[in-house]
């Protein structure tokens, strides 16, 4: 199969996964610029998001019937010994993730939910993997086996060893670690946010876009082109989300729109068209790690591509923009 297709079909289902998920980085970071609370982001999200990803899985079903390939029942069995070779594999185990969602549901916040998550998948480790427990604790005392190797994969680089080398890449995590250039991005974004809003460099530049937003239909168009603009020049997401989440958040009040149509125009605009830009962190990092250039994958990212066209699409037709309660 085409490297690029299924690149492509991996960055759509991974970016629809990420605007929905109250766990995500960018879908919390949304909702904080443009005024608005998660619960309220994601169900506005869901409008626009679905039918983009119902158009992508159309087209890729049509795709999917038009290819001719050959299964490998070898190569999936191999990966299979060597997972199970490590790890007990039992459907137990989705109690971990289920009760995740089941706060999810219940609109528990997102530290509170990742906290519960990490502490049932520590003690689902404890219980079910003791194997690896023990290797990676380095220590004939499960007790104190168990607290370094829970400490150490929450904290630090983590490293499990199979027979597979393809496999051994997946098992390495980075732990609160790994997550260090995230939190140091988004810190940067949100000083350079508010750098330029105190100097007044963002009310200048929003003032001379605002000629442009004449109607709600050409004010999301406006914040969509701005988060792409900035996904091309400041090359990080979070600039792409926080930047023109300042600028815009009083025009949207000025026009009575409610604030969740500015949050789901950044995610639809601002989240997903960063991995479409080589020199792009987001972009950059997703060709290293799927070994696919990012214009390679591009045409093949449809979800990615029709999120910003959909949430212009809603504003021209007027569907599901609220308004702001007198």
């Amino acid at each position: 199969m085409s490297e690029a297709m299924v690149a492509g079909a991996i960055i759509s289902g991974a970016y629809f996964g990420d605007k929905m998920s109250p766990l995500s980085d960018t879908t919390n970071l949304a909702p904080a610029m443009a005024g608005t609370d998660l619960v309220t982001h994601i169900r506005y999200m869901t409008y626009t998001t679905i039918p983009s990803i119902v158009i992508t899985l159309i087209i890729f079903l049509f795709l999917g019937f038009n290819l001719e390939t050959q299964s490998s029942p070898d190569d999936i069995q191999i990966i299979l010994t060597a997972l199970q070779s490590k790890f007990v594999i039992t459907p137990w185990l989705f109690l971990v993730p289920a009760s995740v969602i089941l706060l999810i549901v219940k609109k528990v916040p997102a530290i509170p939910a990742l906290f519960v998550g990490t502490i049932l998948g520590g003690v689902a480790a404890i219980i079910v993997q003791p194997t690896i427990i023990t290797e990676l604790g380095n220590s004939s005392n499960y007790f104190q086996a168990s607290f370094v190797t829970l400490i150490d994969a929450m904290s630090r680089e983590v490293s499990i060893n199979t027979d597979n080398e393809m496999i051994n890449g997946l098992l390495n995590t980075g732990g609160m670690f790994g997550m260090l250039n995230t939190v140091w991005l988004i810190i940067c974004a949100m000083c350079f946010g508010g750098i330029m809003e105190a100097s007044g460099f963002l009310s200048k530049i929003s003032n001379s876009l605002m000629s442009l937003a004449t109607n709600t239909a050409s004010l999301v168009a406006t914040t969509s082109g701005t988060c792409i603009f900035f996904n091309l020049t400041a090359s990080d997401q979070y600039l792409a989300i926080v930047v023109p989440g300042k600028m815009f958040k009083d025009a949207y009040k000025e026009k009575g729109l409610a604030p969740e149509n500015l949050s789901r125009t950044l995610e639809d605009a601002g989240t997903v068209t960063s991995v479409l830009i080589p020199w792009n962190t987001c972009g950059a990092t997703q060709a290293s790690i799927l070994g696919v250039s990012t214009l390679t994958y591009l045409p093949f990212c449809f979800f990615n591509i029709i999120s910003p066209f959909m949430t212009i699409l809603y504003a021209v037709v007027g569907y599901k923009i609220r308004k702001l309660k007198a």
